[in-house]
């Protein structure tokens, strides 16, 4: 199955203390399949590695109109019925969600199959940039011509970048994150150690205050996730 990735959805989720596991657990049995069958994909599932209540995912779809049609689909669906009621019951909060989309082709994750055996090592890297306010026409190309390659330079392995989807949301039975522009990078690292490493060498490189070109207000989420057992992102 093609990635579906045109509006990708990054959720946040808080979860009650000791429950992010049962969500995972069921997660990865029960709603991995019974999304992508409705048209979308499952992007990567991940462990919060500095905050142990949270659990992050992402998922992608083809348009806001194909979003809305999947997530009725989903969510009026008999696996969500049969499952929502344990599943709400591991959550404290799960309104922290960013719409989404790659600007141009070359900002789209380019993933191989999803994998049973991922790569335990790894360490998934997403920071999240505030902007003054929607991007400039020349972004992407500024991004991909000056951003890109000094942050790959600096140890990124950069699988895909987006910003954010200002359309008006097509499903708001499941808020977002409204009026707030921002930059999302999601890169690969071998581990924790490289991951710092990289941030050692970007703030060198001039890009560790919020990435100058793109941005005035330096506010910046950033991200170190585990990928579970049947994240794509791995």
């Amino acid at each position: 199955m093609s990635l579906a990735q045109t509006v990708i959805e990054l959720r946040q989720y808080r979860m009650k203390p000791g429950r992010r596991d049962e969500l995972i657990d069921l997660f990865e049995q029960e709603f991995v399949e019974s999304q992508e069958v409705h048209g979308m994909s499952l992007l990567g599932q991940f462990r919060d590695l500095d905050a142990p209540g949270h659990f992050v995912w992402m998922r992608g779809f083809e348009s806001m109109a194909a979003r809305k049609a999947a997530l009725e689909g989903f969510y009026g669906g008999p696996i969500w019925q049969a499952h929502r009621e344990a599943a709400n019951a591991t959550l404290a909060d799960n309104d922290d969600v960013l719409l989404l989309k790659p600007p141009v082709t070359a900002a789209r994750f380019d993933l191989p199959p999803r994998s049973a055996n991922p790569n335990s090592a790894s360490l998934i890297g997403v920071t999240i940039q505030a902007l003054d306010g929607p991007p400039e026409p020349d972004f992407a190309e500024r991004f991909e011509a000056e951003v890109r390659p000094v942050l790959e330079a600096a140890g990124a392995s950069v699988l895909g970048w987006m910003v954010t989807e200002a359309s008006e949301n097509s499903f708001p039975r499941l808020p977002v994150r409204e009026g707030e522009p921002v930059l999302v990078w999601v890169a690969r690292f071998a581990d924790a150690a490289a991951h710092a490493n990289h941030l050692v060498r970007a703030e060198r490189a001039g890009l560790g205050d919020g990435f100058g070109i793109v941005s005035r207000r330096g506010v910046i989420q950033r991200l170190r996730l585990a990928p579970t057992a049947r994240s794509r992102l791995g």
